[in-house]
Protein backbone atom coordinates (compact mmCIF):
# COMPACT_ATOMS: atom_id res chain seq x y z
CA UNK A 1 0.00 0.00 0.00
CA UNK A 2 2.94 2.28 0.55
CA UNK A 3 3.51 2.56 -3.17
CA UNK A 4 6.50 3.98 -5.01
CA UNK A 5 7.25 6.91 -7.22
CA UNK A 6 8.71 7.20 -10.68
CA UNK A 7 10.25 10.56 -11.48
CA UNK A 8 11.99 9.62 -14.71
CA UNK A 9 13.14 12.61 -16.73
CA UNK A 10 14.02 11.22 -20.17
CA UNK A 11 15.34 14.47 -21.60
CA UNK A 12 17.18 16.70 -19.21
CA UNK A 13 20.56 18.29 -18.97
CA UNK A 14 23.61 16.12 -18.65
CA UNK A 15 23.79 16.29 -14.87
CA UNK A 16 20.36 14.69 -14.50
CA UNK A 17 20.21 11.14 -13.31
CA UNK A 18 18.91 8.35 -15.45
CA UNK A 19 15.26 7.18 -15.20
CA UNK A 20 14.20 6.06 -11.76
CA UNK A 21 16.91 8.08 -10.01
CA UNK A 22 14.84 8.87 -6.95
CA UNK A 23 13.82 5.26 -6.52
CA UNK A 24 17.47 4.18 -6.62
CA UNK A 25 18.44 6.90 -4.16
CA UNK A 26 15.55 5.90 -1.90
CA UNK A 27 16.74 2.32 -1.82
CA UNK A 28 20.32 3.39 -1.14
CA UNK A 29 19.23 5.70 1.65
CA UNK A 30 17.16 2.96 3.23
CA UNK A 31 20.14 0.58 3.15
CA UNK A 32 22.32 3.29 4.69
CA UNK A 33 20.02 3.67 7.69
CA UNK A 34 21.42 2.14 10.86
CA UNK A 35 19.94 -1.27 11.44
CA UNK A 36 18.52 -1.96 14.89
CA UNK A 37 21.25 -3.69 16.83
CA UNK A 38 20.79 -6.45 19.31
CA UNK A 39 22.03 -4.10 22.03
CA UNK A 40 18.85 -2.06 21.57
CA UNK A 41 16.78 -4.94 22.94
CA UNK A 42 16.15 -4.50 26.63
CA UNK A 43 16.16 -7.73 28.62
CA UNK A 44 13.44 -6.62 30.99
CA UNK A 45 10.65 -4.10 31.25
CA UNK A 46 12.34 -2.20 34.08
CA UNK A 47 12.60 0.91 31.93
CA UNK A 48 8.80 1.24 32.13
CA UNK A 49 8.91 1.43 35.91
CA UNK A 50 7.64 -0.91 38.56
CA UNK A 51 4.95 -3.30 37.38
CA UNK A 52 2.21 -4.20 37.06
CA UNK A 53 1.68 -1.80 34.17
CA UNK A 54 -1.36 0.09 33.02
CA UNK A 55 -2.69 -0.34 29.49
CA UNK A 56 -1.95 3.31 28.68
CA UNK A 57 1.69 2.89 29.75
CA UNK A 58 2.25 -0.11 27.50
CA UNK A 59 0.52 1.57 24.55
CA UNK A 60 2.65 4.69 24.96
CA UNK A 61 5.78 2.54 25.06
CA UNK A 62 4.69 0.82 21.84
CA UNK A 63 4.39 4.18 20.07
CA UNK A 64 7.99 4.93 21.02
CA UNK A 65 9.65 1.53 20.56
CA UNK A 66 7.62 -0.69 18.25
CA UNK A 67 9.80 -1.93 15.38
CA UNK A 68 7.05 -1.62 12.81
CA UNK A 69 6.52 2.03 13.75
CA UNK A 70 10.25 2.73 13.64
CA UNK A 71 10.45 1.17 10.17
CA UNK A 72 7.66 3.45 8.96
CA UNK A 73 9.44 6.49 10.38
CA UNK A 74 12.67 5.54 8.60
CA UNK A 75 10.76 5.22 5.34
CA UNK A 76 9.31 8.68 5.94
CA UNK A 77 12.85 10.08 6.24
CA UNK A 78 13.65 8.49 2.86
CA UNK A 79 10.58 10.17 1.34
CA UNK A 80 11.63 13.55 2.73
CA UNK A 81 15.07 13.09 1.20
CA UNK A 82 13.40 12.36 -2.13
CA UNK A 83 11.59 15.70 -1.97
CA UNK A 84 14.89 17.47 -1.37
CA UNK A 85 16.46 15.61 -4.28
CA UNK A 86 13.58 16.50 -6.60
CA UNK A 87 13.91 20.19 -5.73
CA UNK A 88 17.65 20.07 -6.43
CA UNK A 89 16.90 19.84 -10.16
CA UNK A 90 15.05 23.16 -10.03
CA UNK A 91 18.08 25.04 -8.70
CA UNK A 92 21.01 26.06 -10.93
CA UNK A 93 24.06 23.84 -11.23
CA UNK A 94 27.63 25.09 -11.05
CA UNK A 95 30.65 22.96 -11.93
CA UNK A 96 34.31 23.94 -11.72
CA UNK A 97 37.07 21.80 -13.21
CA UNK A 98 40.80 22.35 -13.50
CA UNK A 99 43.72 20.35 -14.88
CA UNK A 100 47.51 20.54 -15.22
CA UNK A 101 49.46 18.60 -17.84
CA UNK A 102 53.24 18.18 -17.97
CA UNK A 103 54.36 17.31 -21.47
CA UNK A 104 57.40 15.11 -20.93
CA UNK A 105 57.65 14.68 -24.70
CA UNK A 106 55.37 17.18 -26.48
CA UNK A 107 53.61 16.04 -29.60
CA UNK A 108 55.51 16.66 -32.87
CA UNK A 109 53.90 17.12 -36.29
CA UNK A 110 55.62 17.25 -39.68
CA UNK A 111 54.88 20.11 -42.09
CA UNK A 112 56.10 20.51 -45.70
CA UNK A 113 59.42 22.39 -45.77
CA UNK A 114 58.21 24.52 -48.69
CA UNK A 115 55.90 26.37 -46.30
CA UNK A 116 58.91 27.96 -44.67
CA UNK A 117 61.43 27.74 -47.55
CA UNK A 118 60.06 27.85 -51.12
CA UNK A 119 63.37 26.60 -52.44
CA UNK A 120 63.17 23.43 -50.42
CA UNK A 121 62.81 20.22 -52.28
CA UNK A 122 59.37 18.71 -52.61
CA UNK A 123 58.90 15.92 -50.12
CA UNK A 124 61.02 17.50 -47.42
CA UNK A 125 59.33 17.98 -44.04
CA UNK A 126 60.18 20.01 -40.99
CA UNK A 127 59.25 18.68 -37.51
CA UNK A 128 57.12 21.18 -35.58
CA UNK A 129 56.34 20.85 -31.88
CA UNK A 130 52.81 21.89 -30.76
CA UNK A 131 52.22 22.76 -27.13
CA UNK A 132 54.42 23.82 -24.29
CA UNK A 133 55.97 21.83 -21.49
CA UNK A 134 53.31 22.95 -18.99
CA UNK A 135 49.61 23.27 -19.79
CA UNK A 136 46.93 24.59 -17.40
CA UNK A 137 43.15 24.57 -17.93
CA UNK A 138 40.32 25.99 -15.80
CA UNK A 139 36.63 25.69 -16.70
CA UNK A 140 33.50 27.04 -14.94
CA UNK A 141 30.11 25.82 -16.20
CA UNK A 142 26.70 27.03 -14.98
CA UNK A 143 23.26 25.80 -16.05
CA UNK A 144 19.72 26.74 -15.05
CA UNK A 145 16.46 25.05 -15.96
CA UNK A 146 14.02 27.58 -17.39
CA UNK A 147 11.28 25.18 -18.41
CA UNK A 148 11.13 21.41 -17.96
CA UNK A 149 7.70 19.94 -17.20
CA UNK A 150 9.13 16.58 -16.13
CA UNK A 151 11.16 18.21 -13.37
CA UNK A 152 8.31 20.27 -11.94
CA UNK A 153 5.84 17.38 -12.07
CA UNK A 154 8.49 15.18 -10.46
CA UNK A 155 8.67 17.59 -7.52
CA UNK A 156 4.92 17.14 -7.05
CA UNK A 157 5.28 13.36 -7.22
CA UNK A 158 7.96 13.37 -4.53
CA UNK A 159 5.79 15.56 -2.30
CA UNK A 160 2.83 13.23 -2.73
CA UNK A 161 5.02 10.25 -1.90
CA UNK A 162 6.11 12.01 1.28
CA UNK A 163 2.45 12.57 2.19
CA UNK A 164 1.78 8.89 1.56
CA UNK A 165 4.58 7.89 3.92
CA UNK A 166 3.34 10.28 6.59
CA UNK A 167 -0.05 8.59 6.43
CA UNK A 168 1.68 5.20 6.49
CA UNK A 169 3.39 6.16 9.75
CA UNK A 170 -0.01 7.04 11.21
CA UNK A 171 -1.57 3.81 9.99
CA UNK A 172 1.19 1.55 11.25
CA UNK A 173 1.21 3.34 14.61
CA UNK A 174 -2.54 2.74 14.84
CA UNK A 175 -1.98 -0.94 14.12
CA UNK A 176 0.76 -1.20 16.75
CA UNK A 177 -1.38 0.43 19.45
CA UNK A 178 -4.33 -1.79 18.54
CA UNK A 179 -2.18 -4.92 18.67
CA UNK A 180 -0.89 -3.92 22.10
CA UNK A 181 -4.43 -3.27 23.34
CA UNK A 182 -5.65 -6.68 22.20
CA UNK A 183 -2.51 -8.38 23.56
CA UNK A 184 -3.14 -6.73 26.95
CA UNK A 185 -6.74 -7.92 26.86
CA UNK A 186 -5.48 -11.42 25.98
CA UNK A 187 -3.18 -11.31 28.99
CA UNK A 188 -5.96 -10.08 31.26
CA UNK A 189 -8.25 -12.87 30.07
CA UNK A 190 -5.49 -15.45 30.59
CA UNK A 191 -4.86 -14.06 34.06
CA UNK A 192 -8.57 -14.38 34.83
CA UNK A 193 -8.57 -17.95 33.56
CA UNK A 194 -5.59 -18.77 35.76
CA UNK A 195 -7.18 -17.11 38.76
CA UNK A 196 -10.57 -18.76 38.27
CA UNK A 197 -9.01 -22.17 37.70
CA UNK A 198 -6.89 -21.77 40.82
CA UNK A 199 -10.00 -20.78 42.79
CA UNK A 200 -11.79 -23.84 41.46
CA UNK A 201 -8.84 -26.01 42.46
CA UNK A 202 -8.93 -24.59 45.96
CA UNK A 203 -12.68 -25.09 46.26
CA UNK A 204 -12.51 -28.65 44.92
CA UNK A 205 -9.57 -29.47 47.21
CA UNK A 206 -11.50 -28.10 50.18
CA UNK A 207 -14.59 -30.08 49.19
CA UNK A 208 -12.45 -33.17 48.70
CA UNK A 209 -10.98 -32.86 52.17
CA UNK A 210 -14.44 -32.40 53.70
CA UNK A 211 -15.89 -35.28 51.70
CA UNK A 212 -13.07 -37.61 52.72
CA UNK A 213 -13.68 -36.73 56.35
CA UNK A 214 -17.41 -37.32 55.90
CA UNK A 215 -16.74 -40.62 54.11
CA UNK A 216 -14.51 -41.77 56.96
CA UNK A 217 -17.35 -40.85 59.34
CA UNK A 218 -19.77 -42.82 57.19
CA UNK A 219 -21.79 -39.76 56.24
CA UNK A 220 -20.68 -39.55 52.58
CA UNK A 221 -20.23 -42.16 49.88
CA UNK A 222 -16.85 -43.20 48.47
CA UNK A 223 -18.26 -42.39 45.03
CA UNK A 224 -18.45 -38.72 46.05
CA UNK A 225 -14.75 -38.80 46.89
CA UNK A 226 -13.94 -40.34 43.50
CA UNK A 227 -15.95 -37.70 41.65
CA UNK A 228 -14.06 -34.91 43.39
CA UNK A 229 -10.72 -36.56 42.68
CA UNK A 230 -11.64 -36.79 38.99
CA UNK A 231 -12.72 -33.14 39.00
CA UNK A 232 -9.43 -32.15 40.59
CA UNK A 233 -7.45 -34.18 38.03
CA UNK A 234 -9.31 -32.41 35.20
CA UNK A 235 -8.63 -28.95 36.63
CA UNK A 236 -4.85 -29.36 36.94
CA UNK A 237 -4.12 -29.59 33.15
CA UNK A 238 -6.60 -26.77 32.58
CA UNK A 239 -4.50 -24.64 34.91
CA UNK A 240 -1.34 -25.46 32.96
CA UNK A 241 -3.02 -24.56 29.68
CA UNK A 242 -4.19 -21.25 31.14
CA UNK A 243 -0.66 -20.51 32.36
CA UNK A 244 0.69 -21.24 28.87
CA UNK A 245 -1.82 -18.82 27.34
CA UNK A 246 -0.72 -16.21 29.86
CA UNK A 247 2.93 -16.72 28.87
CA UNK A 248 2.03 -16.45 25.18
CA UNK A 249 0.26 -13.12 25.77
CA UNK A 250 3.27 -11.81 27.68
CA UNK A 251 5.61 -12.73 24.84
CA UNK A 252 3.33 -10.99 22.36
CA UNK A 253 3.45 -7.77 24.38
CA UNK A 254 7.23 -8.07 24.75
CA UNK A 255 7.62 -8.43 20.98
CA UNK A 256 5.51 -5.32 20.36
CA UNK A 257 7.70 -3.35 22.81
CA UNK A 258 11.00 -4.76 21.44
CA UNK A 259 11.74 -6.50 24.74
CA UNK A 260 13.21 -9.87 25.49
CA UNK A 261 10.53 -12.53 24.86
CA UNK A 262 10.96 -13.87 28.38
CA UNK A 263 10.57 -10.49 30.07
CA UNK A 264 7.99 -10.87 32.81
CA UNK A 265 5.23 -8.34 32.12
CA UNK A 266 2.40 -7.93 34.59
CA UNK A 267 -0.69 -5.95 33.60
CA UNK A 268 -3.04 -4.19 35.99
CA UNK A 269 -6.75 -4.84 35.78
CA UNK A 270 -9.31 -7.59 36.33
CA UNK A 271 -11.90 -8.40 33.70
CA UNK A 272 -14.11 -10.28 36.12
CA UNK A 273 -14.28 -7.23 38.42
CA UNK A 274 -14.91 -4.68 35.66
CA UNK A 275 -18.18 -2.74 35.77
CA UNK A 276 -19.03 -1.52 32.29
CA UNK A 277 -22.14 0.37 33.41
CA UNK A 278 -20.49 2.48 36.13
CA UNK A 279 -16.86 3.18 35.19
CA UNK A 280 -16.37 5.41 38.23
CA UNK A 281 -16.93 2.42 40.55
CA UNK A 282 -13.97 0.50 39.08
CA UNK A 283 -10.42 0.26 40.34
CA UNK A 284 -7.86 2.76 38.91
CA UNK A 285 -6.48 0.07 36.56
CA UNK A 286 -9.91 -0.83 35.23
CA UNK A 287 -10.78 2.84 34.82
CA UNK A 288 -7.60 3.25 32.77
CA UNK A 289 -8.71 0.39 30.52
CA UNK A 290 -12.25 1.73 30.07
CA UNK A 291 -10.98 5.25 29.39
CA UNK A 292 -8.57 4.06 26.69
CA UNK A 293 -11.05 4.26 23.82
CA UNK A 294 -11.35 6.39 20.72
CA UNK A 295 -14.85 6.04 19.29
CA UNK A 296 -18.11 6.20 21.20
CA UNK A 297 -20.83 3.84 20.03
CA UNK A 298 -24.07 3.98 21.96
CA UNK A 299 -27.36 2.30 21.15
CA UNK A 300 -28.73 5.51 19.67
CA UNK A 301 -25.64 6.24 17.56
CA UNK A 302 -26.41 6.98 13.93
CA UNK A 303 -24.54 4.09 12.36
CA UNK A 304 -24.73 5.55 8.83
CA UNK A 305 -23.15 8.82 9.99
CA UNK A 306 -20.57 6.92 12.05
CA UNK A 307 -19.61 4.82 9.04
CA UNK A 308 -19.39 7.90 6.80
CA UNK A 309 -17.05 9.68 9.21
CA UNK A 310 -14.99 6.54 9.71
CA UNK A 311 -14.43 6.05 5.99
CA UNK A 312 -13.21 9.64 5.69
CA UNK A 313 -10.41 9.28 8.27
CA UNK A 314 -9.38 5.62 7.95
CA UNK A 315 -5.66 5.40 7.36
CA UNK A 316 -5.80 2.58 4.80
CA UNK A 317 -8.34 4.43 2.64
CA UNK A 318 -6.39 7.68 2.90
CA UNK A 319 -3.24 5.84 1.83
CA UNK A 320 -5.08 4.43 -1.18
CA UNK A 321 -6.37 7.90 -2.08
CA UNK A 322 -2.82 9.29 -1.85
CA UNK A 323 -1.58 6.39 -3.97
CA UNK A 324 -4.25 7.23 -6.53
CA UNK A 325 -3.03 10.83 -6.63
CA UNK A 326 0.54 9.60 -6.96
CA UNK A 327 -0.35 7.39 -9.92
CA UNK A 328 -2.02 10.34 -11.63
CA UNK A 329 1.15 12.40 -11.14
CA UNK A 330 3.28 9.63 -12.59
CA UNK A 331 1.06 9.64 -15.70
CA UNK A 332 1.57 13.39 -16.02
CA UNK A 333 5.34 12.86 -15.92
CA UNK A 334 5.07 10.62 -18.97
CA UNK A 335 2.74 13.05 -20.74
CA UNK A 336 5.20 15.89 -20.07
CA UNK A 337 7.60 14.12 -22.40
CA UNK A 338 5.69 15.68 -25.32
CA UNK A 339 6.69 19.21 -24.22
CA UNK A 340 10.00 20.96 -24.88
CA UNK A 341 12.66 21.78 -22.31
CA UNK A 342 14.56 25.06 -22.13
CA UNK A 343 17.87 25.57 -20.31
CA UNK A 344 20.19 28.56 -19.94
CA UNK A 345 23.93 27.94 -19.69
CA UNK A 346 27.15 29.87 -19.31
CA UNK A 347 30.80 28.83 -19.59
CA UNK A 348 34.02 30.51 -18.60
CA UNK A 349 37.36 28.96 -19.58
CA UNK A 350 40.95 29.86 -18.86
CA UNK A 351 44.00 28.18 -20.46
CA UNK A 352 47.74 28.78 -20.13
CA UNK A 353 50.93 27.22 -21.49
CA UNK A 354 54.54 27.68 -20.48
CA UNK A 355 57.94 26.13 -21.10
CA UNK A 356 60.68 25.67 -18.58
CA UNK A 357 60.22 25.82 -14.82
CA UNK A 358 56.48 25.95 -13.98
CA UNK A 359 55.24 29.40 -13.07
CA UNK A 360 51.54 29.21 -12.27
CA UNK A 361 49.65 30.47 -15.32
CA UNK A 362 52.74 32.38 -16.49
CA UNK A 363 52.36 35.93 -17.83
CA UNK A 364 49.42 37.56 -19.57
CA UNK A 365 51.00 36.66 -22.92
CA UNK A 366 50.82 33.01 -21.98
CA UNK A 367 47.14 32.98 -20.93
CA UNK A 368 43.87 33.00 -22.82
CA UNK A 369 40.22 32.96 -21.75
CA UNK A 370 36.82 32.15 -23.23
CA UNK A 371 33.30 33.23 -22.21
CA UNK A 372 30.01 31.80 -23.49
CA UNK A 373 26.33 32.37 -22.77
CA UNK A 374 23.45 30.60 -24.43
CA UNK A 375 20.10 28.82 -24.43
CA UNK A 376 19.45 25.19 -25.20
CA UNK A 377 16.04 23.97 -26.31
CA UNK A 378 15.21 20.29 -26.54
CA UNK A 379 12.02 19.26 -28.31
CA UNK A 380 11.11 15.56 -28.51
CA UNK A 381 10.04 14.60 -32.02
CA UNK A 382 9.95 10.83 -32.18
CA UNK A 383 11.29 8.11 -29.90
CA UNK A 384 9.48 5.06 -31.14
CA UNK A 385 6.21 4.14 -29.50
CA UNK A 386 7.60 3.60 -26.00
CA UNK A 387 6.26 6.92 -24.73
CA UNK A 388 2.67 6.08 -25.69
CA UNK A 389 3.06 2.63 -24.12
CA UNK A 390 4.32 4.12 -20.88
CA UNK A 391 1.41 6.56 -20.73
CA UNK A 392 -0.98 3.67 -21.26
CA UNK A 393 0.65 1.74 -18.44
CA UNK A 394 0.38 4.71 -16.08
CA UNK A 395 -3.25 5.25 -17.04
CA UNK A 396 -4.10 1.63 -16.25
CA UNK A 397 -2.21 1.88 -12.95
CA UNK A 398 -4.37 4.91 -12.12
CA UNK A 399 -7.55 3.04 -12.96
CA UNK A 400 -6.38 0.15 -10.81
CA UNK A 401 -5.73 2.51 -7.87
CA UNK A 402 -9.21 3.97 -8.27
CA UNK A 403 -10.79 0.51 -8.16
CA UNK A 404 -8.72 -0.45 -5.12
CA UNK A 405 -9.81 2.69 -3.30
CA UNK A 406 -13.49 2.06 -4.00
CA UNK A 407 -13.17 -1.61 -3.02
CA UNK A 408 -11.48 -0.68 0.26
CA UNK A 409 -14.21 1.90 0.97
CA UNK A 410 -16.93 -0.70 0.44
CA UNK A 411 -15.14 -3.23 2.65
CA UNK A 412 -14.58 -0.55 5.31
CA UNK A 413 -18.30 0.15 5.49
CA UNK A 414 -19.06 -3.53 5.98
CA UNK A 415 -16.32 -3.87 8.60
CA UNK A 416 -17.50 -0.82 10.54
CA UNK A 417 -21.11 -1.99 10.61
CA UNK A 418 -20.06 -5.48 11.73
CA UNK A 419 -17.85 -4.10 14.49
CA UNK A 420 -20.62 -1.82 15.74
CA UNK A 421 -22.86 -4.87 16.01
CA UNK A 422 -20.12 -6.83 17.79
CA UNK A 423 -19.57 -4.06 20.33
CA UNK A 424 -23.26 -3.79 21.12
CA UNK A 425 -23.73 -7.57 21.32
CA UNK A 426 -20.72 -8.01 23.63
CA UNK A 427 -21.94 -5.18 25.85
CA UNK A 428 -25.40 -6.75 26.18
CA UNK A 429 -23.89 -10.19 26.79
CA UNK A 430 -21.65 -8.80 29.52
CA UNK A 431 -24.67 -7.30 31.28
CA UNK A 432 -26.46 -10.68 31.23
CA UNK A 433 -23.37 -12.59 32.37
CA UNK A 434 -22.83 -10.23 35.29
CA UNK A 435 -26.25 -11.18 36.63
CA UNK A 436 -25.45 -14.85 36.04
CA UNK A 437 -22.27 -14.55 38.13
CA UNK A 438 -24.21 -13.14 41.05
CA UNK A 439 -26.79 -15.90 40.85
CA UNK A 440 -24.20 -18.67 40.44
CA UNK A 441 -22.26 -17.39 43.46
CA UNK A 442 -25.39 -17.43 45.57
CA UNK A 443 -26.23 -20.92 44.32
CA UNK A 444 -22.78 -22.23 45.25
CA UNK A 445 -23.10 -20.84 48.76
CA UNK A 446 -26.48 -22.54 49.19
CA UNK A 447 -25.21 -25.85 47.79
CA UNK A 448 -22.14 -25.78 50.06
CA UNK A 449 -24.25 -25.11 53.16
CA UNK A 450 -26.72 -27.85 52.29
CA UNK A 451 -23.96 -30.33 51.54
CA UNK A 452 -22.29 -29.71 54.90
CA UNK A 453 -25.64 -30.26 56.59
CA UNK A 454 -26.15 -33.43 54.59
CA UNK A 455 -29.17 -32.05 52.78
CA UNK A 456 -27.70 -32.32 49.25
CA UNK A 457 -25.36 -34.62 47.37
CA UNK A 458 -21.79 -34.04 46.31
CA UNK A 459 -22.98 -34.03 42.71
CA UNK A 460 -25.10 -30.97 43.37
CA UNK A 461 -22.12 -29.24 45.01
CA UNK A 462 -19.87 -30.05 42.05
CA UNK A 463 -22.46 -28.79 39.60
CA UNK A 464 -22.80 -25.54 41.59
CA UNK A 465 -19.01 -25.07 41.61
CA UNK A 466 -18.75 -25.70 37.85
CA UNK A 467 -21.63 -23.29 37.19
CA UNK A 468 -19.94 -20.58 39.28
CA UNK A 469 -16.58 -21.02 37.57
CA UNK A 470 -18.16 -21.07 34.11
CA UNK A 471 -20.30 -17.98 34.77
CA UNK A 472 -17.31 -16.03 36.09
CA UNK A 473 -15.25 -16.92 33.06
CA UNK A 474 -18.16 -16.20 30.70
CA UNK A 475 -18.42 -12.71 32.16
CA UNK A 476 -14.67 -12.15 31.77
CA UNK A 477 -14.92 -13.47 28.19
CA UNK A 478 -17.82 -11.10 27.42
CA UNK A 479 -15.85 -8.13 28.79
CA UNK A 480 -12.85 -9.25 26.75
CA UNK A 481 -14.96 -9.50 23.59
CA UNK A 482 -16.34 -6.03 24.24
CA UNK A 483 -12.90 -4.46 24.79
CA UNK A 484 -11.31 -6.25 21.83
CA UNK A 485 -14.18 -5.23 19.54
CA UNK A 486 -13.80 -1.64 20.75
CA UNK A 487 -10.08 -1.72 19.94
CA UNK A 488 -10.71 -3.01 16.41
CA UNK A 489 -13.53 -0.50 15.98
CA UNK A 490 -11.26 2.39 16.95
CA UNK A 491 -8.72 1.34 14.33
CA UNK A 492 -11.42 0.82 11.70
CA UNK A 493 -12.93 4.23 12.50
CA UNK A 494 -9.54 5.99 12.35
CA UNK A 495 -9.65 7.21 15.96
CA UNK A 496 -7.01 5.40 17.99
CA UNK A 497 -5.89 6.75 21.40
CA UNK A 498 -2.39 8.26 21.51
CA UNK A 499 -2.37 8.44 17.69
CA UNK A 500 -5.47 10.36 16.57
CA UNK A 501 -6.71 11.60 19.94
CA UNK A 502 -5.02 12.28 23.23
CA UNK A 503 -5.61 9.79 25.99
Amino acid sequence: MHGSIDVRRPRTRSRHRRPGALVVVAAAALLALPAPSQSQRLPTADWLGDGPFLLSELARAAVERNRDVLDARYQLQVARSQVTEAWSDVYPSLNVSSSFTRNVAPQVSFLPAQIFDPSAAEGDFIPVQFGADNIWNLSVNAEQTLFDPAIFVGVGAASRFRGLQEEAVRGRTQQAVTRVRIAVYDLLLAQEEVRLTQNSLERVQLSLEETRAMAEAGVAELYDVLRLEVELANLEPNLRRAENRRSTARRTIAAELALDPEARIEVSGELAEMDLDRPEDNSPANRDILAFVGSTVENDTDVADFVRRGRAVRSDIRQLELTESLRETEMRIEQADYLPSVFAFGTYGLAAQQNGIPDFFGTSLQRGSTKQLGLRVSFPVFSGFGREARIGQRRMALRQAEVQTQLAADQAEIQLRNLVDEVREARARAAGQRLAVSQAGRGYEIASAQYREGLSSQLELTDAEVALRQSEFNYAQAVYDYLAARARLDEAAGRVPLVDIEE
